[in-house]
């Protein structure tokens, strides 16, 4: 049997167990607007980490990735040189390549399209699609999540800056901390099973150990190699277990 690769492509609306066009739009909204408003906390936390206001409403417009912004003028803010603290918020990034190639088969666009699409290809967007039954439903939910959270996040992105220099320094407010905190929200729902938690766990021992001996900006690095270090304990475990059962196998038949 040949593998789907692709939802059907079912033209009417909860036709052959497809998803309500109402529902994938309720759905969508929700996300979008849920994760839209924090864009708020990232335009202060840019203001107080020294950005100007075009400085930090061209990161939402161009960069448009939660993780990587907040990472970017955490590190400055922390006074980390510019090309490290850019280093940390690429490697944050490069996860929405991956999703890329998944969505890419689902949504089927033209190749005119994909350029932009590619500019929504984010968390929110891959989840909400990845969850819909047939294409339609996919390419709704995906337009809808994008758009929403495109235009809220950038919205929210420029009042939060003019609030912050309408406020004067953020540190005396305690908003330095929104930035992180948000950021730990957004990541904390995503930790389904032992082994994420564990790579968060180790992730934050590394950045939170490294912080008084190595430049600001370059533990955020460090931590990534919380994912690899996870990953090879746990496949030498699973490769140890496989040994002991086949060793006990033999002693068994031995045995007999």
């Amino acid at each position: 049997m040949r593998e789907q690769t692709a939802p059907p492509d079912v033209s009417g609306a909860g036709a052959d167990g497809g998803k309500p066009d109402a529902a994938v739009v309720r759905d969508a909204l929700g996300v979008g607007v849920a994760v839209g408003l924090s864009g708020f906390a990232f335009g202060v936390t840019s203001a107080g980490s020294g950005l100007t206001l075009a400085q930090t409403c061209a990161l939402s417009l161009l960069v448009f990735t939660g993780a990587s912004q907040f990472a970017l003028v955490g590190a400055l803010a922390a006074g980390g040189n510019p090309l490290t603290a850019a280093a940390g918020a690429f490697f944050l990034g490069v996860r929405n390549a991956f999703y890329g190639l998944r969505l890419s088969q689902l949504l089927a666009l033209p190749r005119a399209v994909r350029p932009f699409a590619a500019q929504w290809v984010i968390d929110e967007t891959t989840a909400v699609a990845l969850a819909q039954p047939t294409r339609r439903s996919v390419r709704i939910g995906f337009t809808v999540t994008g758009l929403t959270l495109y235009v809220l996040w950038n919205l929210t992105t420029l009042l939060g800056a003019l609030g912050a220099e309408a406020i004067g320094d953020t540190d005396t407010w305690g908003l330095d901390a929104a930035g992180p905190a948000v950021f730990l929200a957004l990541l904390a729902p995503m930790l389904k099973d032992t082994t994420e938690r564990t790579v968060a766990a180790l992730a934050v021992l590394l950045g939170l150990g490294l912080l008084p001996v190595l430049p600001a900006g370059v533990p955020v690095l460090v931590a990534a190699l919380a994912a690899p270090l996870v990953l090879w304990a746990r496949g030498r475990r699973a490769g140890g277990a496989g040994e002991d059962r086949g060793r006990g196998a033999a002693e068994g038949e031995d045995g007999r």
